[in-house]
C-alpha cells in the first residue's frame, strides 16, 4: 500500500467522512501527500478554486500560491510548520484557476499514522476577502474618527492659545500705538517701535491663522462666483508663485456660487498656491479649477461622508511637485506642522483652510503621492438660498465722532481693560472701568449716564453677549459693542450690538463706536 492509499485508509473507514466533506461547499478540504500533491478534493474546493477533480488530483497545491509567495518558499515552508508544529494557520493570497487572486485563511494540519509516520496533510481554506474588506474598512472609519477626534483636541487647544494670545496682542499692540503717538517724531528710538508695531500685526494675523483652524474665526458668508474670484487674484497669485512656474485655470460654465466667506477664500488659495510652490523647487504647473458635486445620503465618496446631503463646489488646487508619502500626508493639515525646514514656513497654512472649509459647511481634502505631485480640494456648500441662510446687518457708513462720550468698559483680564480705557480716553472719551459683567450693572443702577457700553465676550459668570441682552432690556437707549477673539457670537440679536475684534488698533474701535451710535440713532428712528 503506498502512501496516499495509507492516508485514505486512515481516514475513510465507511465512506461517512467523505460525504461530510463533499457537502461542505463554503470551505475548501482536500488532502495533501506528503510531498504536497493534491489527493483529495471536495465540492467547496472546486467552487472556491475552480479547479474540477479531475483537473487538480496530483498536482502539487503551490499552484494556489501567487508567484511572490512561491519563489519565496512561502508552500514549503508552509508544511514544515505544520509538521513541527502541529498546525499551519496564516491569511494571505491565493490564486484561482482563472488567475483572479483572493484572500484566504488557511489551515493546515498534519497527519500522523499510528507508528507516528507522517502520512500527509488536511488542508482547509476559507475565502474571507469581503470579511477582511469589512474589517478594513471598519479600522480605516476608527481611525478616521480618530483623527477626527485629535484635530478636534487640537482645534480646541489652539483656538484656546489665539484667545489668550489675542489678549496679549491687544495689550501690547494698544499700548505701543499710545506710546508711539505721544512720542515726538524726531525722538530716537521711534523706529523701534514702529518695528514692534509691525510685529504685532504679524501676531495677529497668526492668531487669525489658528482661529481659522479651530473654526472660531468670524465669516462673513456670501455668495461667491468662484471662477470670478479667482481670476480677479489671478495677477496675485502669479507674483506669489515666480516666473518659473506656469499657472492655469479649468473652470467648467454654468458652475454655481458657493456660499462662503470670500475673503478666506482668497487666503485659502494663495495658502494653497504658495504650498505648490514650494513643492516644486525646480518649476512646474499649479491649474486651480472647480467643479459641481453632490453628496447624497445613500451613495457616499468615503472621505465625504461627515459633510450633509446636498450640492458642493469642488475647488481644487493641483501641483506637479514632489508630493508626500502617507505619513505626511496625514499630518499635513495639523497646526504647525511643516516639511519646509526652520524658518521657512509657520505650519498653518494648510491648517487654516481646514478649519475654514469645515467652519464653512464643507471639507478641505488632500491628495497625493510621493513624485506625483498634489491635489487639494476644498468642498463648499452651494449658496442656494441666500436671503433665507444669513440675516443681513445693513452695513452702515461710520462717521467721525463729534462729541466725546461716557462709556463704560467691562474686562475680567485687567491688562486688556486698562488698554482699551486708555485707547477711549485718547480718542477723547470718559471712561469707567469694571471687571465683571455684575459689576457693569451695579454701576449702571447707580449712575445711568452712559452713552455706551464695550465689553468682552468671554467672562466667566455673565458672557458679554448676555450682558448686553440685559443692558437692553434694562437700558434700550445705550450702545453697545462686544470685543471678542472668538466668532461664538450669533448672527441673531446681532442688530443691538456691534462686533469687534481682538485684538483691535486704536482706530478699529473708534469706527465701531461710530457704528454703534449709527445703530442706536437706527433703532430710535
Amino acid at each position: 500500500m503506498d502512501q496516499s492509499e495509507r492516508l485514505h485508509a486512515a481516514l475513510s473507514e465507511d465512506g461517512r467522512f467523505r460525504l461530510l466533506v463533499d457537502a461542505i461547499t463554503d470551505y475548501a478540504i482536500y488532502m495533501l501527500d506528503a510531498d504536497g500533491h493534491i489527493s483529495s478534493w471536495n465540492a467547496g474546493a472546486q467552487r472556491l478554486k475552480g479547479y474540477t477533480e479531475h483537473e487538480i488530483i496530483g498536482q502539487h497545491f503551490s499552484r494556489f500560491y501567487t508567484e511572490e509567495d512561491r519563489n519565496d518558499g512561502l508552500p514549503a515552508r508552509a508544511l514544515r510548520i505544520s509538521a513541527a508544529e502541529g498546525k499551519f494557520e496564516a491569511e494571505g493570497w491565493r490564486v484561482r484557476k482563472g488567475g483572479e487572486r483572493f484572500w484566504a485563511h488557511v489551515v493546515i494540519d498534519p497527519i500522523f499514522a499510528p507508528n507516528g509516520e507522517l502520512l500527509g496533510y488536511a488542508k482547509i481554506t476559507r475565502d474571507v476577502t469581503e470579511l477582511r474588506a469589512a474589517q478594513k474598512a471598519l479600522e480605516e472609519t476608527r481611525e478616521r474618527l480618530l483623527q477626527s477626534q485629535k484635530m478636534e483636541a487640537i482645534g480646541q487647544l489652539t483656538g484656546g492659545i489665539a484667545h489668550d494670545f489675542n489678549n496679549l496682542l491687544m495689550v501690547v499692540q494698544s499700548s505701543l500705538e499710545l506710546l508711539r503717538k505721544r512720542l515726538p517724531p524726531a525722538v530716537s528710538g521711534v523706529e523701534l517701535l514702529d518695528n514692534a508695531i509691525q510685529a504685532t500685526q504679524r501676531g495677529a494675523s497668526l492668531t487669525q491663522r489658528m482661529l481659522a483652524f479651530a473654526r472660531r474665526q468670524e465669516l462673513k458668508a456670501k455668495a461667491v462666483d468662484v471662477p470670478e474670484l479667482v481670476l480677479g487674484m489671478a495677477d496675485l497669485l502669479q507674483r506669489s508663485i515666480g516666473p518659473s512656474i506656469h499657472m492655469e485655470t479649468r473652470f467648467a460654465i454654468g458652475l454655481p456660487k458657493a456660499y462662503i466667506d470670500a475673503n478666506q477664500l482668497e487666503l485659502a488659495l494663495v495658502n494653497l498656491v504658495v504650498n505648490a510652490r514650494d513643492a516644486m523647487p525646480v518649476g512646474g504647473n499649479i491649474t486651480i479649477g472647480a467643479r459641481a458635486g453632490t453628496v447624497g445620503t445613500a451613495t457616499r465618496v468615503d472621505d465625504l461622508t461627515e459633510l450633509a446631503a446636498g450640492t458642493y463646489l469642488c475647488v481644487w488646487v493641483q501641483d506637479t511637485g514632489t508630493g508626500m508619502d502617507e505619513a505626511t500626508l496625514t499630518r499635513a493639515a495639523e497646526p504647525f506642522f511643516t516639511t519646509k525646514g526652520v524658518g521657512k514656513g509657520t505650519g498653518l497654512g494648510l491648517a487654516m483652510v481646514h478649519g475654514f472649509a469645515a467652519q464653512s459647511g464643507g471639507k478641505l481634502l488632500l491628495k497625493s503621492s510621493p513624485d506625483a505631485g498634489t491635489t487639494a480640494e476644498i468642498w463648499l456648500p452651494v449658496a442656494i438660498a441666500e436671503a433665507k441662510r444669513a440675516s443681513v446687518v445693513p452695513s452702515l457708513e461710520p462717521k467721525a465722532a463729534t462729541e466725546s462720550l461716557r462709556i463704560i468698559a467691562v474686562d475680567d483680564d485687567p491688562l486688556v481693560l486698562l488698554s482699551t480705557a486708555e485707547m477711549l480716553r485718547e480718542l477723547g472719551h470718559e471712561v469707567i472701568e469694571v471687571n465683571s459683567a455684575v459689576q457693569a450693572l451695579e454701576t449702571l443702577q447707580s449712575d445711568e449716564e452712559f452713552d455706551l457700553l464695550i465689553a468682552d465676550q468671554a467672562m466667566p459668570g455673565m458672557t458679554g453677549l448676555q450682558l448686553v441682552g440685559e443692558v437692553h432690556r434694562l437700558y434700550p437707549g445705550m450702545a453697545t459693542i462686544i470685543a471678542t477673539g472668538y466668532a461664538e457670537l450669533p448672527e441673531t440679536g446681532s442688530e443691538h450690538f456691534v462686533r469687534l475684534s481682538k485684538p483691535f488698533p486704536e482706530s478699529g474701535l473708534a469706527g465701531s463706536i461710530d457704528e454703534a451710535l449709527q445703530m442706536r440713532r437706527k433703532r430710535k428712528s
